[in-house]
């Protein structure tokens, strides 16, 4: 218990930073907003925004910032300007560009009757956003636009923003912009970079930009780290290294006097859809509550609820462990040793693991879908270290899946295989889809290290230990541990060692994978 007790004081202690990451004291100098909420997504056509709703969030935001940057008019952003004047706030304002000229051409006229409208407020026009980055444009095309923009306003800045590596590629766009606007997103570089590595990086960047074009400011037009998510190499998504980059960030951005524009005001939901779970996590603010990520004089961690959780799981341990007494007391015999190590190692793993797998289950579940495969993995990990307990002290077998759903005269009804088979069920088959998913396309997938360790360490272990010694090699049991061996080792090479969410999970896929190799049949006679 006190192991238990000790890693959760571990993992959730607070971070020491030079300066907070929102300081009282000290205005950011931008912050990008979109206003969208819970279900709200920019891809639907017919939602508009309430004013209301707007000017709610600009009046939060007017506590920490001095300015706002949007992407678009779409969606109610025309009204952002005549809001944010009431809020005291400037507006960098974006322009956003695509393949359909008439949608472009909607922007820019809006854009431009809003700034003669409001040019006190509007400080400067973004026309585009990464629309070469993502090949809807061609340079030419993207300078003309440009120039038609800075042709109908006078006295505003125009610029064009988009990650650094594409202002290399197409100097043809300095010329006609005002200043340069680039984004610098550590984590999604092409080798992504650590979070204590972030603030230098992002310096070395805009000093390059600087040197390559050296004539015009540079605004860091995003910058920031995303608060949860998968892991990519190195670069690990949580709440402290999000404080962390943004702190370090503007510290160096006010010791070297240039402007910096952090992606984003409020976590964005709908971009999961679009860029898995870390895609929602890059705001200051959540997106429900609205509520600041890291409130001035409070600690930053990883588990804010941590006290809640480490009770949680210390219950849990104790609920294990009491199930396999009580198993005990029912048996004319002891069981043998090897059967309490691996109840005493399944038990302590969920209790360690369980607040771990419930956050997660919050955080990376989105829609039906989402909710139904990780919610059934969370299930799994629950109840599998409880009647994996009755059954290794009672000496039972896992029993094999076609006794689960195979021909009726091979199915083994009584309660414990069936929960046991369930929960083998479940845990190889989102063990399995989890695993070629991160061969096939791994970019937006999250690793299920706490939940598939819960459910997958207590069955190995049953498989291990109460193996039958004689009997065929089911097929179901065959197929699913080769794919789940062979996947873990792709996955290993493909991550890298930096990742230990990927070792920690293809670890699990290899143990759980040759447990299953190793799965015998009860025989039958024909």
């Amino acid at each position: 218990m006190s192991f238990i007790a000790g890693v959760w004081w571990w993992i959730a202690q607070p971070i020491a930073l030079a300066r907070p990451p929102i300081d009282a004291s000290t205005r950011l100098d931008c912050v990008s907003y979109a206003p969208f909420r819970g279900l709200q997504n920019p891809l639907d056509p017919s939602l508009r925004v309430s004013a209301q709703q707007i000017t709610e969030d600009l009046a939060q935001l007017a506590r920490i910032t001095n300015c706002v940057r949007t992407y678009s008019v779409d969606n109610g952003l025309d009204q952002v300007p005549a809001l944010a004047a009431k809020a005291g706030l400037k507006v960098i304002h974006g322009v956003w560009l695509g393949s359909d000229r008439l949608k472009n051409r909607q922007q820019i006229d809006t854009t431009v009757a809003l700034a003669k409208e409001y040019p006190g407020v509007i400080s400067s026009i973004v026309v585009g956003n990464e629309v070469l980055l993502r090949g809807e444009m061609t340079a030419t095309d993207l300078a003309s636009y440009i120039r038609s923009v800075k042709s109908q306003v006078t006295g505003i800045p125009v610029t064009y923003a988009d990650v650094w590596e594409f202002w290399l590629k197409h100097r043809e766009i300095y010329e006609v912009v005002d200043f340069i606007t680039i984004h610098i997103l550590p984590y999604w570089e092409d080798f992504p970079i650590r979070a204590r590595h972030a603030a230098a990086h992002v310096d070395s960047i805009r000093k390059r930009i600087a040197v390559a074009f050296p004539a015009k400011e540079i605004l860091i037009g995003e910058t920031g780290w995303p608060s949860a998510g998968r892991m990519r190499e190195g670069a690990l998504p949580s709440r402290t290294n999000q404080a962390r980059v943004v702190s370090e960030v503007l510290a160096l951005a006010r010791a070297e006097k240039y402007r910096v524009n952090l992606i984003e005001a409020y976590d964005q939901p709908w971009k999961r859809q679009l860029e898995g779970t870390v895609g929602g996590y890059w705001g200051l603010f959540d997106s429900e509550r609205r509520a600041l990520k890291y409130p001035p004089g409070q600690s930053i961690n990883n588990f804010p609820g941590w006290k809640s959780q480490m009770g949680a799981g210390l219950a849990y341990c104790t609920f294990v462990f009491l199930v396999a007494l009580l198993t005990q007391r029912r048996k004319p015999w002891p069981p043998r040793w090897t059967a309490w190590a691996a109840v005493g190692l399944s038990a302590t793993a969920g209790g360690i693991l369980l607040g771990v797998a419930a956050d997660k289950l919050l955080v990376e579940s989105l829609g039906w879908g989402g909710w139904l495969r990780w919610g059934a993995l969370f299930g799994a990990a629950i109840f599998t270290p409880v009647f994996a307990s009755i059954a290794l002290i009672a000496g039972r077998s896992l029993p094999t899946l076609v006794e689960l759903i195979g021909p009726v005269h091979l199915r083994d009804r009584a309660p414990l295989s069936v929960i046991l088979g369930l929960c083998l069920a479940v845990t190889a088959v989102i063990g399995l889809e989890t695993a070629l998913g991160f061969v096939f396309d791994p970019r937006y997938r999250d690793f299920p290290f706490a939940a598939l360790t819960m459910a997958a360490l207590p069955l190995s272990l049953l498989m291990l230990l109460n193996r039958r010694p004689k009997g065929p090699r089911p097929i179901a049991e065959a197929v699913f541990g080769g794919a789940l061996v062979l996947s873990a080792a792709y996955i290993f090479i493909n991550e890298g060692l930096a990742n230990w969410q990927s070792i920690w999970t293809c670890a699990v896929y290899a143990i759980f994978g040759a447990m299953m190799w190793q799965v015998r049949a009860a025989q039958t006679q024909e």
